[in-house]
């Protein structure tokens, strides 16, 4: 069964610090409840990344279940995030269900940032590991 969650607050950052990029959504305006970040580097994998599988792009769920390359599908269309994970990723993100939508209370402004941001995080690291669905 879909897990299915309203999203108030919708975020990208770029942290030049922690070298990272992350775009995600959370259930309360203070990111609390139900959440998923999407994060990849703002660099290229390196060699230690490569050999430990963290070439791809990051989901961190709310629990802080954290797993690389399981995003199998990613779609935002009107004001509805669905994304579908591998089954083999449920376990390391704490989730139930291989299925995820997260209707998006938000302002477009803020939407259109996500998608750039999903866009961005999508195309990280290794294409072998890329969703098979990117509808953004």
């Amino acid at each position: 069964m879909t897990i299915r969650f309203a999203a108030q607050a919708v975020g990208v950052d770029e942290d030049s610090e922690l070298e990272c990029l992350t775009a995600g959504v959370a259930e309360g305006e203070d990111g609390s409840g139900m959440s998923l970040l999407f994060m990849c580097g703002l660099f290229e994998p390196d060699e230690q990344d490569i050999a430990l599988r963290q070439d791809t792009h990051c989901v961190v769920a709310a629990d802080q279940g954290t797993a690389y390359g399981v995003v199998d599908e990613v779609v935002l269309r009107d004001k509805v995030l669905r994304v579908k994970f591998s089954a083999d990723g449920l376990e390391a993100l704490g989730l139930d269900d291989r299925e995820i939508e997260a209707f998006l209370n938000v302002e477009d402004d803020a939407i259109d940032q996500l998608r750039d941001g999903l866009r961005r995080v999508m195309a990280y690291g290794r294409p072998d590991a890329y969703p098979a669905v990117i509808e953004l």
